[in-house]
C-alpha cells in the first residue's frame, strides 16, 4: 500500500504528464491523498487546490465532463476549509462553474457563480484588490447573461473609492489605477450598459459620472462648496474647511519625496510613508465622523454624496452633452439635455471594436511623425471613418431634437474616444469646396465629467469690463514665431501684463494668476511618459511649472486660459483615458472655466495666426449683450480654426487645425 509521501510524489507528478492513459492512472492515488489530508487545516486546503488543478486539466485532456464535474464536486466541499480563500479555492470554482456553463448553459450553474461573486465580494476580510477584480468579472457575466444581480454586482462601484482612500498621494492612486486589470477600468462602463439596456437611462449617466475621472472627483470633493453648511453652521463649515485642506496637502505630495509606491507593505510602517498613511487616515475618519454630523442637520441630508441624474443634467444648462459609453459588452451614445429626459443613440455591433482600431491607427502613425504623410493619410482616414461611426448619428439625433445648427456641443467621452478629435469629423457629405467638417455645423467643447462642467457652468460675482490678461512668454529663443505671438497678443483690446524671458518663472506665474482673469501660455510643453504629474510647461531656464504644481493652487478669479503650448490636452502613455490627467484638465479643476489646448504638438507658425483671429472675435463686442467674454472661447476658437484651415500657400495640413480643442463653459 502507498504511503501519504508516495502518493503526494504521484499527485504532484500528474502535472507533468503528458500521455493520457498515464494521466488518468495518476488520478486514483490523488484522489486518496486528498481524502487522507486531515481537512481542516491548510494541507487540507492546499490539497483540494490542486486536486481542482488536476481534475480541470484531466477534463482539458479527456474533453470528459466528469472530471470537470468532480472538481466542482471537491471545490464545493472545500469551501469551508479555513485556508480556502488563501488558496483560492472560490476563483477556482467559479472558473470551473463557467466553464461548465459554457458547455450545458444552466441556470443553476450560472446562479450558483453569481452568489460565490457575492459572497467573495462582500467579505471584507478579502482583500480589495480581489474583490474588485471579482466584482468586474461579476458585472460582465452577469450583464452578457441579463441575471438579476447584475444592479447588484454595479455597486461595486463603492469598491472603486474603497480603493482609492487606501492610496494616499495622487501619483499612489494613479498608480494603482494603472496596476489594476483593464476589468476595473471598464466597470464602470460596463455597469453603465446594463443599465441602458434595462431602460435606467438616468441610472447610466449616474454611473459613468461616479466611476470615471476618479483622481479629479475625488479631489474635487475636497473643494465643495460649503456655502449651504457656512449658512447653516459655520463652526462645521470651518472644521471641514480645515480638515480638507490638510487631506489635500497630504494627497498632492509630491512623488519626489521618495516615499515608495505606497504599497500595503508601508501601511502602519514607521517610516515616511507609513507615517504619512497613519496621519491621512486619521483625517479620513475625522472627515467621515464629521460629514455624517453634517447630514444630520435638516437640508444637508445628502451633503457630498454622489451627484443624482437631476443635478448632473444641468450640465446641459448651455447645449447638450454627448456622452459615449465605450463598453466592450455593447457601446452607446447618450445625449444629455437640460429640459427633456436623455436620448439614446444604440450603435452597431462592430462599435466597440471600430472605435478602438480607429485609436490605434492615430497613436501608431503619430510616432511616425506629426509632419508626415503617413500621419496625414491616418488622420484623414480616421476622421472619415469618426464621421460615420459618431458623427452623423450624432448630427441626425440633434436635428430630430430641434438642435439648431451653430450650437454649442460639449463632448464627454469615454476610453478610446478620450483620444479621438470628435470635434473634427468629416468631412460631411455632400462633397464640397471646401468641405465641411463636424465644427462646422456645431461649436464643440469638451469637458472630462458632467461635475467639471457644472462647476464650469457656476455663476459667481463677475467684475465688469473686460478681463486683464497674463502673458507667459518664457524663452528668449522661442524662435521668431513665438515673438510675432507676443506681439498679437500685447495689441488685444484689454490690458496685459507680460512675463518675458527670465521673468517667467513658476512662482512668478502662479502668482500673476490670482490677479488675471485670462491668461495666454506660449511656450513648449513637456509629456513625461507614465508620469502625467510631471507633465509641464517648460518656463525661462528650463525650469518646469507641472501639472502637479497647478493643481495645488486655487485661481478663484480665473476665466480662460489659452494653453498655446504642444500636448497640453494629450494623454500620456500608461495613464488610464477615463482619468483625463492631462494640462488642460488640471487649468479647469483649479478654476479657469474655459480653456484651449492641444491634442498633439502644436506648429509654432500658428500660434500669432490662431492668437490674432481668435483675441479678435473675443473681444469684438462688450459683456453687455450679456454673454460673459469667457463664454464667448468655444466659438471664438471654432471661428480662428476655420481661418488658419483656410489659408493657403503655408502647407496647411489636416494635424494642424484639428489639433486645437476647447474644454468647459
Amino acid at each position: 500500500m502507498a504511503t501519504e509521501g508516495q502518493r503526494l510524489n504521484a499527485f504532484f507528478s500528474a502535472f507533468h504528464i503528458t500521455d493520457m492513459a498515464e494521466f488518468e492512472a495518476s488520478i486514483e492515488p490523488c484522489r486518496l491523498l486528498l481524502a487522507s489530508f486531515r481537512h481542516g487545516d491548510m494541507s487540507g486546503s492546499l490539497a483540494v487546490w490542486n486536486s481542482g488543478m488536476l481534475l480541470l486539466r484531466a477534463f482539458s485532456f479527456a474533453n470528459n465532463i466528469e472530471y470537470l464535474n468532480e472538481a466542482i464536486s471537491i471545490l464545493r466541499e472545500g469551501l469551508n476549509l479555513p485556508y480556502a480563500k488563501h488558496f483560492g479555492v472560490v476563483s477556482l470554482l467559479i472558473s470551473s462553474l463557467s466553464i461548465r456553463l459554457d458547455l450545458r448553459r444552466s441556470r443553476e450553474d450560472l446562479g450558483e457563480i453569481m452568489k460565490l461573486y457575492q459572497m467573495t465580494v462582500d467579505d471584507r476580510s478579502t482583500k480589495i484588490v480581489y474583490r474588485i477584480q471579482l466584482s468586474c468579472r461579476w458585472v460582465q457575466l452577469a450583464g452578457i447573461h441579463g441575471h438579476p444581480s447584475t444592479s447588484t454586482a454595479c455597486h461595486a462601484l463603492s469598491s472603486l473609492h474603497d480603493s482609492l482612500t487606501l492610496a494616499q498621494t495622487v501619483d499612489v492612486r494613479r498608480s494603482r489605477l494603472v496596476a489594476m486589470p483593464n476589468d476595473y477600468a471598464t466597470l464602470p462602463l460596463n455597469c453603465a450598459f446594463y443599465q441602458v439596456h434595462t431602460g435606467h437611462l438616468q441610472s447610466a449617466v449616474e454611473t459613468l459620472e461616479r466611476g470615471r475621472a476618479l483622481i479629479w472627483s475625488e479631489m474635487r470633493g475636497l473643494r465643495s462648496s460649503i456655502d449651504q453648511l457656512r449658512a447653516s453652521d459655520p463652526d462645521l463649515a470651518d472644521k471641514l474647511v480645515a480638515i480638507n485642506q490638510d487631506i489635500e496637502v497630504l494627497a498632492l505630495t509630491s512623488a519626489q519625496n521618495n516615499y515608495g509606491d505606497g504599497g500595503e507593505e508601508g501601511v502602519g510602517g514607521s517610516g515616511p510613508f507609513g507615517r504619512l498613511v497613519v496621519r491621512q487616515q486619521g483625517l479620513l475618519d475625522d472627515r467621515d465622523k464629521l460629514i455624517s454630523q453634517i447630514r444630520e442637520r435638516k437640508g444637508l441630508e445628502s451633503f457630498l454624496k454622489p451627484p443624482s441624474f437631476d443635478i448632473l443634467r444641468s450640465a446641459a444648462v448651455r447645449g447638450p452633452v454627448v456622452i459615449i459609453n465605450h463598453s466592450r459588452l455593447r457601446s452607446d451614445i447618450i445625449i444629455l439635455l437640460r429640459d427633456s429626459p436623455p436620448s439614446l443613440i444604440p450603435t452597431a455591433n462592430d462599435f466597440y471594436d471600430r472605435a478602438n482600431k480607429l485609436r490605434d491607427q492615430l497613436l501608431g502613425a503619430r510616432k511616425k511623425g506629426l509632419d508626415s504623410v503617413e500621419y496625414e493619410d491616418a488622420l484623414r482616414s480616421v476622421l472619415k471613418e469618426l464621421y460615420e461611426l459618431v458623427g452623423r448619428p450624432v448630427i441626425q439625433r440633434l436635428n430630430e431634437l430641434h438642435v439648431p445648427p451653430q450650437s454649442r456641443v460639449w463632448w464627454c467621452p469615454t476610453s478610446a474616444f478620450c483620444s479621438l478629435p470628435l470635434h473634427a469629423m468629416g468631412p460631411i457629405p455632400p462633397d464640397s469646396d471646401p468641405p465641411r467638417y463636424f465644427l462646422d455645423l456645431y461649436i464643440s467643447s469638451y469637458t472630462p465629467t458632467l461635475s467639471a462642467l457644472i462647476e464650469s457652468n457656476k455663476l459667481g460675482s463677475q467684475p465688469l469690463g473686460k478681463p486683464s490678461l497674463l502673458l507667459v512668454v518664457p524663452q528668449d529663443a522661442f524662435m521668431r514665431a513665438a515673438s510675432g505671438e507676443m506681439r498679437v497678443v500685447q495689441s488685444v483690446n484689454t490690458q496685459v501684463k507680460t512675463l518675458i524671458s527670465a521673468k517667467a518663472t513658476p512662482t512668478a506665474v502662479l502668482k500673476h494668476l490670482q490677479n488675471h482673469r485670462f491668461v495666454h501660455i506660449s511656450c513648449g510643453g513637456i509629456l513625461e511618459p507614465g508620469k502625467p504629474f510631471e507633465s509641464s510647461f517648460e518656463l525661462y531656464g528650463g525650469n518646469r511649472l507641472t501639472l502637479l504644481d497647478i493643481i495645488r493652487s486655487r485661481f478663484p478669479n480665473a476665466e480662460f486660459a489659452f494653453l498655446a503650448a504642444c500636448h497640453t490636452a494629450e494623454l500620456t502613455d500608461g495613464t488610464p483615458p477615463d482619468e483625463v490627467l492631462h494640462l488642460t484638465a488640471a487649468m479647469q479643476y483649479c478654476g479657469f472655466r474655459s480653456v484651449v489646448g492641444a491634442m498633439w504638438a502644436m506648429a509654432d507658425m500658428d500660434g500669432r495666426h490662431l492668437a490674432q483671429n481668435f483675441y479678435k472675435s473675443v473681444f469684438s463686442v462688450g459683456e453687455s449683450q450679456g454673454v460673459c467674454y469667457y463664454e464667448r472661447t468655444a466659438e471664438a476658437l471654432r471661428d480662428a480654426v476655420i481661418k488658419l484651415r483656410g489659408r493657403t500657400g503655408g502647407g496647411m495640413t489636416l494635424e494642424r487645425w484639428v489639433n486645437f480643442v476647447h474644454y468647459g463653459a
